[in-house]
């Protein structure tokens, strides 16, 4: 199994990031150890969760960390994976917040509820917008030389926040970002290329984008209106159902005929072969849906393909 590192560390990570926030919402703990089991088989080992998923479903979350900590202990695998958690999203009982009191306690229960004794990597998750940069990173650095926390990344920060973390880092030599968890695939491309790509070009970040496959759009599962009710997460897709979602839909069908692949396949073998992407975070509920992102480091497209696909995504 190809591994790439992240950032600059040495943490290395298999090409598909597995998305935490499906344990202990739609799959309950048996079916997620099932699905955990599956994933590590097949050789991958990087999961990503956050401190409050599935807030919700009971206001506070936690039921993810706990059911990967509880699969972890049960394997005694923890020394082969990369597990990614969050800090700083709100719930029902207080808003976002990066301040160093709510990091300092919220690293303290995700390491409880993961059953481990470090975090490989420690992100924020969103920001409070009031907390001083140093304040934030000084927290990190706590806990980084604890031995809590191995390194640092970012998920929903603006591009100003973002510059001024790693201009502060630099200045008071505390922690900086090594990774950037966005939002971004083929129907959700502006915002990440044209706010952080040369953000990310210019200070080396691994990108692990998030809902990578547009909510299920990019599997080819809704192509009208009438196909909305196939899931819960149905309604999230309708602002796709457009000349361009088609579109695109319709080059995924194009590239997965040639390939003998599926349009989710395809759709995240596009975002690999993206400069600075190195492991897109994406979930399973089932086994078969596995197969396909399993498949997908494994595609190659060619140039043909991948023009295919920018025109249409444009």
């Amino acid at each position: 199994m190809k591994k790439v590192n992240i950032g600059d560390t040495d943490l290395e990570a298999a090409r598909i990031n597995f998305g935490g926030n499906v344990f202990g919402w739609t799959l309950d703990e048996k079916q997620s150890f099932e699905i955990l089991d599956a994933f590590v088989d097949a050789g991958f080992n990087f999961l990503d969760t956050a401190d409050t998923y599935s807030w919700w479903v009971n206001g506070v979350g936690g039921q993810s960390e706990a059911i990967i900590g509880k699969w972890m202990k049960s394997r005694s695998n923890r020394n082969q994976l990369v597990v990614a958690t969050k800090v700083g999203s709100e719930t029902k009982e207080h808003p976002n917040d990066i301040s160093k009191k709510h990091i300092l306690k919220s690293v303290d229960e995700s390491l409880q509820r993961l059953q481990t004794d470090h975090i490989d990597l420690y992100y924020t998750h969103f920001d409070d917008n009031v907390t001083p940069v140093e304040e934030t990173l000084s927290a990190y650095d706590e806990i980084i030389k604890a031995g809590k926390v191995r390194h640092i990344a970012a998920s929903n920060l603006s591009p100003e926040r973002l510059l001024e973390s790693f201009r502060i880092s630099e200045e008071n030599n505390l922690p900086k970002y090594v990774a950037l968890q966005p939002h971004y695939n083929l129907v959700e491309r502006g915002n990440y290329e044209s706010q952080y790509a040369d953000l990310v070009d210019n200070h080396g970040l691994s990108v692990m984008p998030y809902y990578s496959l547009a909510s299920g759009f990019l599997t080819g599962k809704y192509r009208s209106e009438d196909d909305l009710n196939k899931s819960v997460r149905g309604e999230g897709v309708r602002k796709y159902l457009n000349e361009k979602g088609l579109n695109i839909i319709k080059a995924l069908d194009i590239i997965s005929e040639k390939h003998s692949s599926k349009p989710a396949t395809v759709s995240l073998a596009w975002l690999m072969a993206k400069p600075h992407i190195a492991a897109p975070i994406v979930s399973a509920t089932s086994k078969s849906q596995l197969q396909t992102l399993f498949d997908a480091p494994k595609l190659n497209l060619d140039t043909e393909d991948l023009e295919l696909l920018e025109i249409a995504s444009k």
